[in-house]
């Protein structure tokens, strides 16, 4: 780990370069004034079908999954692999509930959801609810992508202490902060393609030539430790590991697109239709996925924990080591570079969204609404500008400075954080039914159920229900959404009958709603 792998980081810096060039040059590609914060944070809603399915797939295929999901399977087993199926149940809510909403929201000009929901329930204070929660789920995923860049950079060989050990970091950082406040929604867009291309070759690489190299999947499989193949058989009076492997795919499905960087990349689509195509087109992602998944076996098989020459990376990175060293120690160096850039590019992508998502959140919905109501066009794309620097910064700052587990414990957080904003949301894209003030009632309780149940288990995602003698472990993201749910159904018409404002607000209509 002390010597700089010179091959891997000159193929690493060539391919970082380009797609540095890329982002700048995005301004002018579909040129719009980017004055205009929905031609900044939005593209100018100018994106085809494949533009959208690059831009969702690196928004939502990220450098963290790259190492994370992997890193789950090297080391607790087949658990992970309850990525695959939670992306299988997301396409199809995907495909019900975003057609409508991007719809909507282009009829109404709408940039984010906490426009949509302010919109539908005319309630401002539950749009700040949509945006807080937005805001505060996304910055531990910015600093999760900065860390899973840190950890690629690590792999090339690239150390030290104090500011040396952080200096490429930080000019990672600079980059991406560059390039997305000169060209917005563009230049994520534009180097999606490329870390898409990147990832797929690696991805169909490694699972044709490393099993090869280690005989086969055979004996892939007879190397991996019986327990972490086959999920662990319920006990008496427990559902066990099933119920939360079910859980958190089913959990995971539904929050996912409530996110705001998924929601940024679905209302820049340029129809309705190229939402729906996504829809068809985005399940192909889950074959990729498997397939990184699987890495995490293959890195078991090839025993890499077990080399000296890495032992400095498990010692930094624990588990998330395992991708890089895998790589490392079974592709040549220029080849492993290519691996690399294909993590580091897929760290920048989701980043430049995310960043962009809360922007938009931030300067939409809490500073026009609470603070500046009437900006010009320029001045609130500018404020977006600002924020989005504001917003890496923060993630860059937390990486730094706090320990990166302390990221994932938020990151785990956020999706029982956002899954609260379903209701309103996904379920506001079919009836205005729900009273505003049950919506805000029921996002209280779920959000502080959920991050209690975390508390107790310590910051893990699953908890263990207790219901007439049985536990049922799960992912308390989908026990809270119930909850809430549940609340909002049956205060809607406790407040409408109080004279709770309601429905009456109702700034959208039944039309808006179809192509």
């Amino acid at each position: 780990m002390s010597d700089v792998n010179w091959t891997a980081l000159s193929i690493f810096v060539l391919l970082f370069g380009f797609v540095t060039w890329l982002g700048f040059v995005a301004a002018n590609w579909r040129r719009g004034d980017l004055d205009l914060l929905h031609e900044w944070g939005l593209g100018g809603r100018r994106f085809g079908a494949v533009i959208t399915w690059f831009l969702l797939g690196g928004d939502l295929y990220t450098a963290y999954t790259f190492i994370a999901v992997p890193a789950l399977a090297f080391g607790a087993g087949a658990i992970a692999f309850f990525a695959v199926p939670f992306t299988i149940v997301s396409y199809p809510v995907f495909f019900l509930v975003f057609p409508r909403l991007w719809q909507v929201c282009h009829r109404h000009h709408y940039i984010t959801a906490g426009d949509f929901v302010r919109g539908r329930f005319g309630n401002r204070w539950l749009a700040l609810a949509v945006a807080v929660t937005g805001i505060v789920a996304t910055m531990p995923y910015i600093a999760l992508q900065l860390s899973g860049l840190q950890v690629v950079i690590s792999a090339l060989g690239i150390s030290g202490t104090g500011v040396a050990a952080d200096l490429p970091l930080l000019i990672a950082f600079l980059i991406l902060a560059a390039f997305t406040y000169s060209s917005g929604l563009r230049a994520p867009a534009s180097i999606a393609i490329v870390k898409d291309i990147l990832v797929l070759v690696t991805a169909f690489a490694a699972v044709i030539v490393i099993p090869i190299q280690l005989g086969g999947f055979g004996r892939i499989f007879a190397a991996v430790p019986s327990a972490k193949i086959l999920l662990a058989a319920p006990g008496a009076n427990t559902t066990g590991a099933y119920s939360a492997y079910a859980t958190l795919a089913l959990g995971s499905g539904l929050a996912i697109f409530l996110y705001p960087h998924s929601l940024t990349g679905i209302l820049s689509a340029s129809s309705g239709g190229a939402v729906r195509r996504n829809a068809a087109l985005l399940p192909a992602y889950s074959l990729l996925l498997g397939l990184l998944a699987l890495l995490g076996f293959f890195a078991i098989a090839a025993g890499v924990a077990t080399l000296p020459e890495y032992a400095d990376g498990f010692r930094r990175f624990g588990n998330n080591f395992a991708v890089p060293a895998l790589f490392l120690h079974s592709f040549p160096a220029w080849f492993a570079g290519i691996a690399f850039a294909a993590i580091g590019i897929g760290a920048l992508v989701p980043a430049a969204i995310m960043s962009i998502a809360a922007a938009n959140l931030y300067t939409r919905n809490i500073h026009r609404e609470f603070i500046r109501k009437t900006p010009t066009d320029r001045q609130e794309a500018q404020m977006a500008k600002r924020v989005s620097l504001i917003v890496k910064f923060g993630a860059l700052v937390f990486i730094v400075f706090v320990p990166t587990q302390y990221a994932v414990y938020l990151q785990l957080l956020g999706g029982i954080w956002i899954i609260q904003i379903l209701p309103a949301v996904m379920l506001g894209a079919y009836t205005s039914w729900f009273n505003g003030w049950a919506l805000l009632v029921g996002w209280a309780a779920g959000t502080a159920v959920g991050t209690a149940m975390a508390v107790a288990v310590n910051l893990t995602p699953t908890f263990p229900l207790h219901v007439a003698g049985y536990v049922f472990p799960g992912y308390a993201a989908l026990y809270t959404v119930i909850l809430n749910i549940a609340l909002v159904v049956v205060l809607t018409p406790l407040f409408n009958a109080l004279g709770a404002r309601g429905t009456i607000l109702d700034a959208t209509v039944s039309s808006d709603y179809h192509a």
